[in-house]
């Protein structure tokens, strides 16, 4: 009976004795070198995918086959038998063939499934294909003789080989540093050595002179340059496997750089190699709901839902696109893209920065609404009323049809205001927007003109008396009590209407005979409607004269300016003025500017008018001890005239005030009719040193492209926004929504009309800059204020004056 001692004495004299331990120290250095590049070139295996994958783990399956071949057959020249060896050239190449095909095999299921079993399973496939190749090449060593293998080492061999061998890709694969590829090699090692030595002892050789070499059969010289050939891809490949782990380290290293560093933004940030995800930060990550690992690999159409863009996307550097990015849950989210290319681990990849604008878009949203929409009511505005008039103009003048055009104005609603307060006058509106509209038919439109002004077109009139009947179901809608308001009786209101044909044919025209007729049914009692007709010409008349005395109320010295303080909200200090313009008439009074602005604009007059106010006002600031900066709000038909800039210019040479202290402020209205006009005026008075501001942000025009159009320095909220802020959720929401844009924009932001403590402490806890109103400070004389324009206690940095030639109650 042969021990287990015989057995492994057998083994030991193999190595000791039959084996050139300087050969056999060579082979265990092939053989380690061999193994870690295999372990290293199947992590770059695992970071690869389709076709490159497959490529990468041919070399490293080349690597592993020619590594266990070149050992076996450098321990092969090792042996010294004593007599004559030659290897038979066929099996010698099938031996490599298997060696590559079935370790090939191995690591291919250990790749694919390096967590489970799949990893222990493939490390014995490997064992295997060495045992496989031992064997083979053991068939092909010639000798004048013939082997007799021991079973019991023999089975011993191949059970070390499949033990080390499955233990060896799990470990060398667990992480990807050098540690465990160090660790995961010298397993790999041990068992392709601890196999061949033990195989080797398991052979007998027993010498029989009747058996000669093949005359085909390749003497150990030329086998030994084979077997160099080998070693020397074997480096080769190592070499290469150093490369790509260098390379692959400093991808990382590079990728955890810009990660941590893109990490920083507030922006989402991703790289890509072409169409698919190299890397992301964590906001792009939190933006889609997924993990960072997760997203990378995946491509762009995963999460981007246009693919459209996706496409052309990358034909565009450094221009920012908008898109919808497609968030885990399935819900979209509005963004906006930009690309560049950059350098990413020797590469040229795609940079591209993802930018979360739902809150520009919800913005940007409440601004259309303010274009075209009164926030109090939810009606139509006027910008939304005379378009909507126009068409309906030119549809009945083309189809032979009338149309009437219905204007409502409240009686007494001042009145309610100053007894109830404002609050209760925006309830009051709210109820009287809600009963007209109960009223109207589907294609009747309802708007808000301003103030307590409201206007109705009725478009498809068999007859002008089908109009009464509109009339009339408003006058008694509104005749049943006001709900949830608190006054008591009716609500009475005033109608005027007018024809078209009839009456006009153009939208000016037509408005005005129908306010001219509810000037009529004012006068004659209130709470009725009037048709227009021509007896209304008187109205007409005493407009002329109203024209023909504002000729002269500059010369006769009738016009005055009065002065409105602003805060600073957060400091409580007064930073400047709104000068409002006033006209005292000689016989007629205080005339209100809502009556001789419009006139004034109609007929030019706002020119004269205008320059007067504009130098009269740098003529004062510039007498002040204090830098204060002079606002003038200026219209529309100072802005397109040609000669406004160079006037301006003359003014401030004339004063000598200080171009910087110098504040226009403008509404959006006055840039529509034409505004490459008045942007190209704006921009050459901005380019003296002028500030400008944008006025009634909110009441008309309210469009983003403008505030794009022009690099504008403060925006004004009206006040009309602010008076619902306490009590309107809609209408803080959209104060809200401006004070937000104009913190993205960099634009301070002032309030209009702050009249209570209530309104007050929202604007400051929304962070608005600036606020004015009777809260704050009622008009007066200029000397009511000589202690803030000739020194006091003020602000440090320069306060603001404005100066409004505009339609105000105040």
């Amino acid at each position: 009976m042969i021990r287990d001692e015989d057995h492994m004495y057998a083994v030991f004299n193999c190595i000791a004795y039959e084996h050139d331990l300087r050969l056999v120290g060579l082979a265990a250095v092939i053989c380690t070198l061999a193994s870690f590049t295999a372990i290293s070139l199947l992590h770059h295996v695992r970071r690869s995918s389709g076709h490159m994958r497959r490529a990468w783990l041919a070399v490293s399956a080349i690597s592993t086959g020619f590594g266990v071949w070149s050992t076996h057959f450098i321990a092969m020249l090792a042996f010294s038998p004593g007599v004559p060896t030659a290897y038979n050239i066929a099996l010698t190449g099938l031996s490599l063939v298997a060696a590559i095909l079935l370790t090939g095999a191995g690591l291919a299921v250990a790749v694919e499934s390096i967590a489970g079993a799949g990893a222990w399973l493939g490390g014995a496939m490997v064992g295997g294909g060495i045992a496989a190749m031992h064997y083979t090449g053991m068939a092909a060593f010639e000798i004048p003789g013939r082997i007799v293998w021991n079973p019991i080492l023999v089975a011993a061999s191949i059970a070390l080989g499949a033990l080390i061998g499955a233990a060896a890709l799990p470990i060398g694969l667990r992480e990807d540093n050098v540690k465990w590829k160090i660790l995961g090699a010298l397993l790999l090692t041990a068992a392709i050595c601890s196999h061949h030595f033990t195989a080797m002892g398991a052979a007998e050789i027993i010498f029989d002179p009747a058996i000669e070499l093949s005359g085909t059969a390749v003497p150990p010289g030329l086998l030994a340059i084979a077997v160099a050939f080998a070693s020397f891809v074997i480096v080769g490949l190592a070499l290469g496997g150093v490369a790509i782990e260098m390379r692959a380290r400093r991808r990382q290293l590079e990728a955890a750089l810009m990660r941590d560093a893109a990490n920083a933004t507030f922006e989402g940030l991703l790289v890509c190699e072409g169409a698919t995800i190299v890397t992301v930060n964590d906001n792009f990550a939190a933006l889609t709901g997924c993990s960072a690992d997760s997203v990378v690999g995946a491509k762009l159409e995963q999460y981007f839902a246009d693919v459209d863009i996706c496409r052309t996307f990358f034909d565009h550097p450094n221009q920012s696109i908008e898109g919808t990015l497609v968030h885990f849950d399935g819900s979209k989210i509005p963004v906006e893209l930009i690309q560049r290319s950059i350098d990413f681990g020797g590469k040229p990849h795609r940079a591209i920065a993802v930018r979360d604008i739902r809150a520009r878009k919800e913005a940007e949203k409440h601004i259309r609404f303010l274009a075209h929409y009164d926030v109090l009511t939810g009606l139509p505005n006027r910008v939304s009323f005379n378009k909507k008039l126009d068409q309906e103009i030119a549809a009945a003048l083309a189809m032979g049809r009338r149309l009437a055009v219905l204007c409502l104005d409240l009686d007494r609603f001042k009145e309610i205001n100053d007894l109830f307060g404002h609050a209760a006058g925006d309830r009051t509106l709210q109820s009287v927007a809600k009963r007209i509209r109960g009223v109207l038919d589907e294609n009747q439109m309802l708007a808000r003109l301003g103030g307590d002004e409201f206007a109705i077109i009725a478009p498809d009139l068999s007859l002008p008396t089908t109009a009464s009947r509109i009339a009339e179901a408003i006058l008694e809608a509104l005749q049943s009590g006001s709900e949830n308001i608190e006054i008591d009786g009716p609500i009475a209101v005033s109608i005027g209407i007018a024809i078209c044909p009839d009456d006009a044919t153009d939208r000016h025209a037509l408005l005005s005979q129908a306010d001219t007729a509810l000037y009529r049914a004012k006068n004659e009692g209130r709470e009725g409607y009037r048709y227009f007709d021509a007896s209304m010409g008187a109205a007409l008349h005493e407009r002329r004269l109203l024209k023909h005395d504002l000729r002269n109320a500059i010369s006769r010295g009738e016009l005055r300016l009065v002065y409105q303080p602003e805060k600073n909200i957060r400091a409580g200090k007064v930073v400047g003025f709104e000068a409002l313009l006033r006209w005292k008439h000689p016989t007629r009074g205080e005339v209100s500017p809502a009556e001789f602005i419009p006139i004034a604009e109609d007929t030019g007059l706002i020119l004269q008018i205008g320059e007067w106010v504009l130098r009269t006002a740098c003529r004062e600031a510039a007498i002040w001890t204090q830098p204060l900066t002079v606002a003038v709000n200026v219209s529309a038909v100072q802005i397109h005239n040609a000669n406004f800039a160079q006037v301006v210019h003359e003014i401030l040479f004339e004063t000598g005030l200080a171009p910087g202290q110098l504040e226009l402020e403008i509404t959006e209205t006055a840039l529509v009719r034409d505004l490459n006009r008045a942007l190209a005026t704006l921009r050459r008075i901005k380019m003296l040193g002028i500030h400008i501001a944008m006025d009634d942000f909110g009441t008309g025009y309210s469009s983003l492209s403008n505030l794009r159009a022009f690099p504008f320095d403060k925006i004004k909220i009206d006040g009309s926004f602010i008076k619902s802020v306490d009590s309107s959720g809609q209408a803080a929401a959209i104060v809200r929504s401006v004070l937000g844009l104009g913190r993205g924009l960099n634009l301070p932001v002032l309030a209009e009309g702050v009249e209570t403590s209530a309104e007050l402490d929202f604007l400051e806890s929304e962070l608005c800059n600036e606020a004015q109103g009777y809260l704050l400070g009622k008009p007066a004389d200029i000397d009511s204020y000589r202690r803030l324009t000739h020194g006091g206690a003020i602000d440090e940095r320069p306060a603001v004056i404005h100066l409004q030639a505009k339609v105000s109650s105040m």
